[in-house]
């Protein structure tokens, strides 16, 4: 069995470890799920339910993938511009940090006041929540960027777009990778603080509307979700970052001897 494996073993045998602690807990301590649902009774929860919790799952997942995809967009075309310019850097970077400083939860209403309750705020919500990630992880790559490299693309009279394409982003690829998976979680608050504020479907709304009636096993049912939902999305983006960035991948050799 080699070392990979073994990992994969005990990360899930951790997880397993959690969820069965959790369970005996709340058996032990006889803890209500009115305050404290056992897994077991939230797995029940989504069991019973899952027909009348998949239709806000569905809205959940795609408007996140919606704002996070216009995030991606706008994060990349930012990134790059403050990454290869002084001056975009001294003037968008400090409104970008202002911008992220203030909570989302407070530009929601704004969204509503502008385009009405509903998917649109939710997508909005989303996409600001993971563009800055982007913005700094990509303009970081593009000035870690080696000036060797790029005085070579000069020698050979490479344009400034050239050398941003052929050198510039490749060489930036580690860090929006590592920015996606951070930014795909984000995108989920995002939309989920948008749907308990201002949305008749999604996991927030449900999840509202199940905290209001004390319904707590499918308000855990709904974090549950969202989890679930996240993770897939970090794993995707990591098996893409294998694929693309795997020259930028510390080997498992090197990291045991290290």
């Amino acid at each position: 069995m080699n070392e990979v494996t073994k990992r994969r073993i005990l990360s899930v045998a951790c997880i397993l470890g959690f969820f069965v602690l959790w369970e005996v807990l709340c058996l032990a301590f006889h803890i209500s799920d009115i305050v404290l649902p056992r897994p077991s009774q939230v797995i029940a929860t989504l069991w019973a339910r899952f027909p009348a919790i998949w239709p806000h799952a569905l809205q959940t997942l795609t408007t996140t993938l919606v704002g996070f995809g216009f995030g991606i967009l706008i994060g990349i075309a930012l990134g790059a511009l403050i990454g290869s310019s002084k001056l975009a850097y001294d003037v968008a970077y400090p409104l970008l940090v202002g911008f992220s400083s203030i909570p989302k939860v407070a530009v929601v209403p704004i969204f509503v006041l502008w385009f009405g309750s509903g998917t649109v705020p939710a997508v909005l919500t989303a996409m600001i929540m993971c563009i800055f990630p982007i913005v700094v992880n990509v303009a970081t790559g593009l000035a870690a960027t080696e000036p060797e490299l790029q005085d070579v693309m000069k020698t050979l009279r490479a344009t400034k777009f050239e050398i941003l394409w052929n050198v510039g982003l490749p060489r930036t690829m580690p860090y929006f990778f590592a920015s996606l998976k951070v930014a795909a979680t984000l995108a989920f608050v995002g939309t989920v603080i948008s749907e308990t504020v201002a949305s008749n479907r999604g996991i927030g709304n449900l999840m509202m509307i199940a905290s209001s009636s004390f319904d707590v096993p499918l308000v855990f049912a709904g974090l549950f979700i969202l989890a679930f939902l996240g993770v897939g999305l970090y794993v995707i983006f990591s098996l893409i970052e294998g694929r693309v960035t795997g020259w930028a991948v510390r080997s498992d050799n090197f990291a045991a001897g290290g």
